[in-house]
């Protein structure tokens, strides 16, 4: 069956990370390196190898725990990518950068730094992407990358949030009806709940064309920041700035407390989740409290440029939390030749699975 996106009928198939530099990924950093502290900060070079290995690879080099190893964000191992690292050294010399150095990882800045790396300390990604074995029409595919640069694209959590399969969500059920789960796992479940309730809201909003329009009772996101302000009434100031990408429309993030939606926003919301009820009354005997999550993320910097006939690479830049896969998936199809099962990005915008079914997806 022929899916409808954001956007309109998908424009493309086309096959991605046939090798790990298919698909590159640099985090844009937050702040400068201090030069002086207990943290030594390193940016890392990391081909063919997620966060959690690399950084068990630079706790042994360092001679720490694990735990004195930080990073800004999780990064997938079927890729190319540059992330900042921080290694808490109070007292002592870090060993010869040398010797973390393998064919598959490279240190590409060694510092000293006051303090330990947060997560979700840095300003966005930087992606680097190559499609190929594309089938679809030249001029309709730029036509379609240009709205999505002028539009922004549906800021679905992606698959890899989920589980092989969804089994996340499975899980997080049974954590709520008693299972006991390791301190670790309970965060990843509690996060998959989380955004599988915030995707449901978001499909809707897809459905009827208000994620990027907002709808009467809406919660607005202020671009580039987690300030909300509203609901307030439709006024030609609000109009202009949602057109231009200024301000998003928002959908929650669920925990303790009321929705601050009003109206139809709220009456949409409600009625998308009814039927959740174990997965919200488990988030808030968690404690988590009720927040809200942009339904819309600007693209920045987007530009491209035809390798071959068949061949696409794509530039561009998203924020913290944003998932480079919500791009594909308003292009097309896109064979993930990474995938255990040879998963796809669906069309829809990567909330295909509460649409239509429930596809293998990838982030």
């Amino acid at each position: 069956m022929l899916t409808i996106g954001p956007f309109g009928p998908p424009v493309l198939q086309a096959r991605m990370r046939e090798t790990p530099e298919d698909f590159f990924v640099e985090e844009l950093p937050l702040f400068e390196a201090s030069g002086a502290g207990e943290h030594l900060l390193l940016t890392i070079e990391e081909r063919g190898m997620n966060t959690a290995f690399a950084a068990g690879l630079i706790a042994r080099w360092a001679g720490v725990p694990e735990s004195a190893v930080s990073y800004a964000g999780m990064k997938d191992r079927h890729a190319l990518t540059r992330q900042r690292f921080s290694v808490h050294l109070p007292g002592r010399a870090a060993p010869d950068v040398a010797g973390l150095e393998t064919g598959d990882l490279r240190v590409l800045d060694a510092a000293r730094h006051a303090r330990k790396l947060q997560r979700g300390a840095l300003r966005g990604n930087r992606f680097v992407l190559r499609l190929r074995e594309i089938v679809g029409d030249r001029a309709v595919i730029d036509a379609r990358l240009q709205a999505i640069g002028e539009r922004g694209v549906p800021n679905a959590f992606g698959e890899q949030r989920f589980g092989h399969g969804g089994a996340n969500i499975e899980a997080a059920r049974a954590m709520f009806a008693g299972r006991r789960v390791r301190r670790e796992q309970r965060s990843i479940l509690l996060s998959a709940a989380r955004s599988e309730l915030f995707n449901r809201a978001l499909a809707a909003r897809v459905a009827d064309g208000s994620w990027e329009t907002g709808l009467p009772g809406e919660v607005w996101m202020l671009g580039g920041s987690h300030s909300v302000f509203g609901p307030e009434p439709d006024s030609a100031t609000l109009a202009e700035r949602v057109h231009r990408l200024d301000i998003h429309p928002t959908g929650p993030l669920w925990g303790r407390g009321e929705l601050r939606t009003r109206d139809a926003c709220r009456a949409l919301e409600e009625a998308v989740l009814a039927d959740a009820a174990d997965l919200r009354d488990g988030l808030e005997r968690a404690g988590l409290s009720q927040e809200r999550r942009t339904l819309r993320v600007a693209v920045a910097g987007l530009a491209w440029t035809w390798l071959a006939d068949d061949v696409l690479e794509l530039r561009f830049e998203l924020p913290p939390g944003a998932y480079a896969t919500s791009l594909l998936a308003t292009l097309g199809v896109v064979m993930d030749a990474a995938a255990r099962s040879g998963g796809s990005i669906n069309p829809t915008g990567g909330v295909e699975r509460h649409l239509h079914g429930d596809p293998v997806g990838v982030d």
